[in-house]
């Protein structure tokens, strides 16, 4: 499994556990310099599309884990709507990736639809 599916999903339960932690001595760029975070969020209602939204009006990427939504169709439906509303807004974008994910980006970033290396 590649570090990009290790980070985006390929397996599933993934926690905060799953994620090492990495010495900030060993990171070239001072963290407080940073414009962007990316942050990952769940959703299991649409009551957690608040913290998205938020999260992307300030700027940040947000990949969100939507497995808990695929058998509550009409429920998916109106996050990702209420998603794309906030995309439009702040001109980002926004993909579903796979039945179990979401990526949102906030104003400037694009997410290419073209997998590297094809």
């Amino acid at each position: 499994m590649g570090l990009m599916s290790k980070i985006l999903g390929g397996g599933g339960g993934r926690t905060t556990e799953d994620y090492v932690e990495l010495n900030i001595d060993d990171v070239a760029a001072d963290p407080g310099e940073a414009t962007m975070s990316v942050r990952f969020a769940e959703i299991d209602g649409q009551s957690a599309t608040i913290d998205i939204k938020d999260a992307v009006y300030d700027g940040d990427l947000v990949v969100a884990d939507i497995t808990r939504l695929r058998t509550q169709d009409k429920t998916v439906e109106h996050v990702l709507d209420e998603l794309r509303q906030v995309v439009q807004e702040v001109g980002g974008d926004i993909v579903q990736k796979g039945d179990d994910q979401i990526i949102v980006t906030p104003t400037g970033v694009s997410i290419s639809r073209e997998k590297l290396g094809q």
